[in-house]
């Protein structure tokens, strides 16, 4: 455990830093990916808000 001790005798207890990585740019398929389930997250909400719309109206 890395510990400092700082004036007066206290010690400090720092946590383990975890492993830095650079994140890599997507590839075109994965970038396809996105945007299929963006589009079918767009149909999901558009069709939640219509079933919504529907069913307020109905009386």
């Amino acid at each position: 455990m890395p510990y400092i001790e700082e004036e007066g005798g206290i010690l400090n207890n720092f946590a383990r830093e975890p492993k830095m990585y650079t994140a890599e740019e997507p590839d075109s398929s994965e970038k396809r990916n996105y945007v299929i389930l963006g589009v079918l997250a767009f149909l999901l909400l558009g069709g939640l808000m219509a079933v919504a719309v529907y069913a307020s109206s109905v009386s």
